[in-house]
């Protein structure tokens, strides 16, 4: 299997990883596969050196972290 094989799979995974976490219902889980998600998309981008594909997408991670760490917080802050 060759590097640009390789880098399609790990698009095709990044797509299913981001439409598995639009299914939860659990905000917490759904930020979490979003992250991993976006996470892949950001490593595929770059890979095939499509900028705006991996900008977009660490964009989103960074997003993702911000709201996980505040509902952490949140959370904490109940007990």
């Amino acid at each position: 299997m060759d590097n640009a094989t390789i880098w399609e799979w790990v698009g095709y995974l990044a797509s299913v990883v981001v439409a598995i976490s639009l299914m939860m219902s659990n905000i917490k889980k759904l930020r979490w596969w979003n992250l991993i998600g976006a996470a892949l998309f950001v490593a595929y981008g770059l890979a095939i050196s499509a900028i705006p594909v991996a900008l977009v997408n660490f964009f989103i991670v960074l997003i993702d972290i911000y709201y996980l760490i505040r509902l952490y917080k949140y959370e904490h802050k109940s007990d």
